[in-house]
């Protein structure tokens, strides 16, 4: 039996000694992170030349800020200890050429801490969580958890309007069976409405932060006359972050929702390996990539096909899907601006139902290959 991973995440509802207790972990948590960093920063200037010496070399740990810094001791010593291996992780990507440099946290940073079971210090009671220096807290849990499944880890966070949530990291013991592929479709990214794929159909993405543009830019023009740090200030910074976070709740519930009807009906699901950084910038389409949330719906995509042992194929980005007649295979130009591809075969088609069946083709011969 294979170990798999999965997390939930729900809201919390703390006490005010419990938020209190809890934004004094997350300020630890930065402190220790950029005390390690500043160290760590005037060794490797030293050792820059001789990256096997900065491999041998002993870095600090929370214990010896501890000794200097009595308050430490008040916060959950295991998110302290996640500190040091969150920043263990920024060096190794940042070795490996896959991340750059450390930088130092500021408030301005995501709010969170990370801490690990160890001897049921972390338990699900009833409507409630108990964690280390915070005992119950109440949470609201709108999905059960399988009484299988052990706990390893929670992370608790902030958003930037002020609300708290825990994201449990689950793992339990399941053998997943490869499907046999019967079933497969193709998706071709489409600007404007997310995708459409290999059988016409059309995702039809609300554009949730466009409906809500207008709003967001009169909220943030009355937060730019405001005095920073002030009071007013301040009220006017949650408006805007729950309007910001209304959307990101809208946009992240649709692609659950498409994705799961996607792997509800196929056994495989191919795409095109994009680089949406790269496209938002060359084609100065970067509110429209933004918007429609690419990344994240594929990302829903894999794990959610993964789980049922079902397959994401991902073909070459430069796989000319749009340039390609789907009937008789003749290649020809596409300009931007053309949305109707024809072919002397006689195919008349959307452009973008074109390339989905170029794509889902493609993703076949892929399969049948490998």
């Amino acid at each position: 039996m294979a170990k798999q991973h999965k997390a939930y995440k729900f809201r919390l509802f703390p006490t005010k000694e419990q938020e209190f207790v809890i934004r004094k972990t997350f300020g630890c948590v930065r402190f220790v992170y950029n005390k390690m960093l500043a160290e760590r920063k005037e060794t490797y200037e030293t050792l820059k030349e001789n990256k096997e010496e900065w491999k041998k070399v002993k870095h600090p740990t929370p214990a010896k800020f501890k000794k200097e810094y009595e308050w430490l001791k008040e916060v959950d010593s295991l998110a302290l200890a996640n500190a040091q291996l969150n920043l263990d992780k920024a060096y190794k990507a940042f070795f490996k050429g896959n991340a750059r440099f450390p930088r130092f946290k500021s408030k301005r940073h995501k709010q969170s801490y990370t801490t690990n079971v160890v001897n049921g210090n972390i338990q699900l009671l009833d409507g409630h969580i108990k964690l280390p220096k915070l005992k119950s807290l109440k949470m609201k849990q709108h999905r059960k958890i399988p009484l299988e499944y052990k706990i390893k880890s929670c992370t608790v966070s902030m958003s930037a309007s002020g609300k708290y949530y825990i994201s449990i990291l689950t793992e339990y013991e399941k053998e997943i069976e490869s499907k046999e592929i019967e079933k497969v479709v193709g998706l071709d990214f489409a600007m404007d409405g997310l995708f459409v794929d290999s059988e016409g159909e059309k995702a039809n993405y609300p554009k949730f932060y466009r409906l809500m543009l207008e709003k967001l830019a009169k909220e943030q023009r009355k937060l730019s006359r405001k005095k920073k740090g002030s009071s007013n200030w301040n009220k006017q910074r949650i408006r805007v972050a729950k309007i910001q976070e209304k959307v990101a709740n809208q946009r992240k519930n649709f692609l659950h929702y498409k994705s799961k009807a996607l792997v509800s009906k196929f056994d495989a699901v191919v795409i095109e390996d994009l680089d949406m950084k790269g496209m938002a910038q060359a084609l100065k389409f970067g509110k429209s990539v933004a918007d429609n949330g690419w990344g994240m719906f594929t990302s829903f995509l894999q794990y959610k096909l993964k789980e049922q042992g079902k397959h994401l194929i991902k073909i070459d980005k430069w796989f000319p899907s749009t340039k390609t007649c789907s009937s008789c295979g003749k290649p020809q130009p596409m300009p931007m601006e053309v949305r109707i591809y024809t072919c002397s075969c006689g195919l008349n088609l959307d452009r973008d139902y074109n390339a989905a069946r170029n794509i889902k083709k493609e993703g076949i011969r892929l399969l049948t290959t490998t």
